[in-house]
This record gives structure tokens, sequence and C-alpha cells, in this order.
């Protein structure tokens, strides 16, 4: 299971910088993570600046 980006997400870009396997890309409201790709490191919720990104 993915991490997920909330509602919160100020689309500041801070999460795709992190994710070591470039699972998180822009989206149309806010930025998203593709479940297949995803590693569950964490480190795009601990690179948040507003604590958007949820555990799985």
């Amino acid at each position: 299971m993915a991490y997920k980006i909330g509602e919160d997400c100020i689309s500041c870009g801070a999460c795709a910088a992190t994710c070591p396997v470039g699972a998180i890309s822009e989206g149309a409201e806010r930025y998203e993570i593709a479940e297949d790709m995803c590693v569950e490191c964490g480190a795009c919720a601990a690179g948040c600046p507003v604590a958007a990104i949820s555990a799985p």
C-alpha cells in the first residue's frame, strides 16, 4: 500500500524532490503518488512542509 497525498497539499513539489524512486508527479489538483512505484520509505512524508502525506 502506498503513501497518500491529502487535500492539504500545496503543490510545492518538495515530496517529489525527496522520492528516491520517482513515484511522485504533479497531478491536476495536487501531487500524486504512483501506487505501483511507491516503496513506502517515508521520505516524501518527512519532506512535506504541510504534513499532507499519510502513511499506508
